[in-house]
């Protein structure tokens, strides 16, 4: 690349890294450092496919996958060394920095607790620990001089707990105990009192005070495990006041994201990447497809259900997607439907949020105003862990924040990015 086209690539991706941005969905087992999984993986004496972060990037943490499927195997490597406490405070620590070295300023970061329950841990214990070096991390951050004297924005946290749509007695301590203390059970009946047990678990801790668990979420493999399987559960925290989003669309199409949206009550949707997908509705009583697509995105358009996307991971498990460009986000933000740039998992993914912001800018024809939209839609649709006045001064403060950094860098923002898109990798 010639150095007159280098300078102002360069300068945006110094800018985009400093703007301050959220990450609404970020899986706390699948964002592992690959040294502090083959670190603990040594030190519990766990098979583990190598102890070198170079050795589990290459053998484990692929570039693609064949499928949804095929993606979620790598959970397994990354769950069997997140079942101790003092594990789990190390790794939600290292990734709150992780996501503050490239500007992140509020995450909410999620996980299934019933993959670490087990002898020495409950549910409490579990989030506790998850929360423990969150809490740290931000302490850590907003003792920062230019935190203190109001020049930056502070960085937050929300958790997030995860249900799971599918596992069997070989996926935790719990699940096993579960399974055979339920023997009578169909699977199905078992995931669904599984899901409500977190429910419950998950208000009532919340509402003990001190642990900011923000939302509820239903994860796991979407095709044959229906999201209104888990009703139960989600009016459960519906009635309590808490945040619901729910992974639909990834691996599924419309149906699924219905069933979220008007069972589930969902406030966000992860992924929805086959929302406009016609060929992915299977319900033989649609008979009008491409009608009940369009009432349903402007369901979504109304109510400003916000998509989580996740560029990298989708096309990691979607291998049919092909090259980017065909990626839904085009057709999101031609729509003008909420969305925010999301990891999904940062370690499995190989990916941080200001990567999948660069590359929606490669890819796709955005305008600096729809850049700033969708970040801000990162701030203006978290469950943020506070009031709502407190959660209006804070987004101002990230929003006045982004505008200074823009107005510092002394060159338009418009036609950088209008040159970022041009210039082909």
């Amino acid at each position: 690349m010639n150095e007159h086209l280098q300078r102002p690539q360069q300068a945006l991706e110094s800018l985009i890294r400093r703007i301050p941005k959220t990450d609404l969905h970020l899986h706390l087992d699948g964002s592992i450092r690959l040294g502090t999984i083959a670190e603990l993986g040594k030190q519990e004496q766990i098979a583990l496919p190598s102890y070198t972060a170079e050795g589990l990037n290459e053998l484990v943490f692929k570039e693609k996958y064949q499928n949804l499927e095929e993606y979620l195997t790598t959970f397994g490597y990354s769950c069997a060394v997140m079942q101790k406490p003092e594990h789990l405070e190390r790794i939600a620590y290292e990734l709150a920095q992780d996501n503050q070295q490239e500007g992140v300023r509020y995450i909410e970061i999620r996980f299934a607790p019933q993959l670490h329950m087990n002898k020495i841990m409950d549910m409490k214990d579990v989030i506790t620990s998850v929360n423990k070096g969150l809490e740290r991390a931000q302490k850590e951050f907003n003792q920062r001089p230019e935190v203190r004297d109001g020049t930056e924005p502070p960085f937050y946290y929300g958790i997030i707990v995860c249900a799971m749509r599918s596992f069997n007695e070989h996926f935790s301590e719990y699940y096993k105990q579960f399974v055979s203390t339920h023997s009578y059970s169909d699977m199905k009946s078992i995931r669904k009192m599984a899901s409500f047990e977190l429910a419950q678990g998950a208000v009532q801790i919340r509402d003990q005070g001190g642990i900011p668990v923000v939302g509820f979420d239903l994860a796991g493999a979407e095709k044959g495990y229906p999201p209104r399987d888990h009703w139960r559960a989600f009016q459960h925290v519906h009635e309590n006041f808490m945040s619901k989003t729910v992974h639909a669309g990834e691996a599924y199409g419309a149906q699924s994201i219905f069933q979220a949206i008007t069972e589930l009550h969902a406030d966000r949707l992860g992924h929805g990447y086959y929302l406009f997908d016609v060929e992915k509705i299977e319900d033989n009583k649609i008979t009008d497809k491409a009608r009940y697509i369009e009432e349903l995105c402007e369901y979504i358009a109304q109510h400003r259900i916000t998509i989580e996307v996740c560029l990298t991971s989708n096309m990691q498990t979607n291998p049919s997607i092909g090259r980017l460009e065909n990626h839904a986000f085009q057709e999101m933000l031609k729509r003008e439907l909420s969305t925010a740039f999301c990891t999904d998992n940062r370690t499995v993914s190989k990916t941080s949020v200001t990567k999948e912001i660069l590359l929606a800018l490669r890819h796709f024809p955005m305008s600096a105003k729809q850049l700033k939209n969708v970040i801000v839609y990162g701030f203006k649709r978290s469950f943020f862990p506070d009031t709502y006045s407190n959660k209006r001064h804070y987004v101002r403060r990230c929003i006045d924040y982004y505008e200074q950094l823009i107005h510092d860098i002394d060159i338009p923002l418009e036609p950088l990015v209008e040159q970022y898109h041009k210039v082909k990798e």
